[in-house]
């Protein structure tokens, strides 16, 4: 999965935080270009932060808070904000979901998925986004990826399926050493028992997954979700008619993708080659 960038849609709880800075900081008679400067937070970030449309960091709660001496109420305010920083405010659902699943399919025919991500990799796809992110959007990108990558480690009890498209997986994205190490870690991932990793090879002419990349889980309850992701939007999938045409798909992907050893072969050769 791509983890969207765009800025999160308005909650209560990031706008009343907002509200917040923006009334401790009328109350000390600071312009926002002249807070900005007492906080070392670009303009834009501190007018997002006062709309409500981005999350604030630990950073600028804590220089928020000395700057406008704002009795402790700012650093109070920050506590109640209900975002997870550095996830896009349409993963929001699936996320909560995904952190009690049952079990876990992800096709991915763009990137490796979030979830198998090193951090070399995580960051050159940060560093490449446009429009472009600052060092504390990427640093706060790259702790809420490797947040979500305790799944793999923490649930041994969930049972995680992958399938990715060969040409993703010989992409040398980040160069040549980001590219070994990252086939390494898939390889390494794969080896758990509770994950199983297949490919889907350049010779498959044709399967079941090209309209795209897909997510399906199960919850605890029994039921089954799904989710896409495009450019700027994620969709989540309630409705069991269209949740059952995934898993109908995915399940036909199992069978047109490589076995789990022959996965395995082939990726070494990858690492091998690199």
């Amino acid at each position: 999965m791509t983890d969207g960038n765009a800025e999160p849609e308005i909650s209560d709880s990031l706008k009343t935080f907002g509200e917040v800075v923006k009334t401790f900081r009328k109350r000390a008679r600071l312009t926002q270009e002249e807070f900005a400067r007492r906080v070392r937070y670009s303009v834009q970030t501190v007018a997002s932060i006062e709309q409500g449309r981005r999350f604030p960091s630990a950073e600028f709660v804590e220089r928020a808070e000395e700057v406008l001496d704002a009795f402790g109420v700012i650093r109070a305010a920050a506590k109640h904000v209900a975002r997870q920083p550095g996830l896009a405010s349409w993963f929001q659902k699936w996320a909560k979901l995904e952190a009690e699943a049952l079990c876990l399919y992800t096709y991915e025919n763009r990137l490796i998925p979030g979830l198998l991500q090193i951090e070399l990799y995580a960051r050159t796809l940060f560093e490449g986004q446009l429009p472009p992110l600052d060092d504390d959007e990427i640093q706060e990108k790259l702790v809420a990826r490797v947040e979500r990558q305790k799944l793999l480690t923490e649930r041994p009890n969930t049972a995680y399926s992958f399938i990715i498209e060969e040409h993703v997986l010989r992409k040398t994205t980040g160069g040549p050493e980001t590219h070994r190490t990252q086939i390494e870690h898939i390889l390494r991932m794969s080896e758990q028992r509770n994950i199983e990793m297949q490919v889907m090879p350049l010779s498959r002419e044709h399967h079941a997954g090209l309209d795209g990349p897909m997510q399906l889980l199960e919850t605890p309850d029994n039921r089954w979700f799904g989710y896409g992701e495009g450019q700027r939007a994620g969709l989540l999938f309630a409705d069991a008619k269209e949740v059952g045409i995934l898993k109908m798909r995915y399940a036909r992907m199992r069978s047109q993708a490589l076995t789990l050893e022959d996965s395995q072969s082939l990726l070494r050769q990858m690492r091998g080659a690199t």
